[in-house]
């Protein structure tokens, strides 16, 4: 893929392998945020709002590590690749569910999916970092704590006692 000429003195094989990490993990995120609307959307049953408000939390969320994943591979040098062809091609999520209402069920395809997301995430800090990009590490390093914060909410709804 083409890449632009900047100033940044990242060495040009770091840039490269640090924007593939980028639109990989940019990919899945994308996915996580509308497979997390797709949910909002079609809950049905108890706690319908303080899940339906917290999901629109997470989408908020989602959306603003998106945009600085996305914005880091163009400071690189590269392309930013979120178009609904390169997230389909390229996200490492399983296909969401649309027959499901039940909140129980959206739960428990949400919990793996963002602890999928949360992991790769998670090597994508370890990848930047060996690849020789603590800043990208940073951002993902970011990332991870509010997806690690949001699969304990999601996974507190389902742990509770009977």
């Amino acid at each position: 893929m083409k890449t632009h000429k900047t100033k940044n003195d990242l060495p040009s094989n770091a840039k490269s392998t640090v924007i593939g990490i980028l639109n990989e993990s940019l990919a899945s995120v994308i996915d996580l945020a509308l497979i997390t609307k797709q949910a909002h959307w079609n809950l049905k049953g108890p706690q319908f709002i303080a899940v339906h408000e917290l999901l629109d939390t997470f989408r908020t969320q989602l959306d603003n590590h998106g945009d600085t994943i996305a914005e880091r591979a163009v400071q690189l040098g590269g392309t930013a690749l979120g178009s609904l062809q390169s997230v389909s091609s390229t996200t490492k999520l399983k296909a969401y569910p649309t027959d499901i209402y039940k909140i129980h069920d959206h739960l428990d395809a949400l919990i793996e999916r963002y602890g999928d997301v949360a992991n790769m995430i998670r090597k994508a800090i370890d990848d930047s970092d060996e690849a020789g990009d603590p800043t990208t590490a940073d951002i993902f390093t970011a990332a991870s704590r509010d997806l690690d914060k949001a699969l304990w909410f999601l996974e507190a709804h389902v742990q509770e006692k009977s």
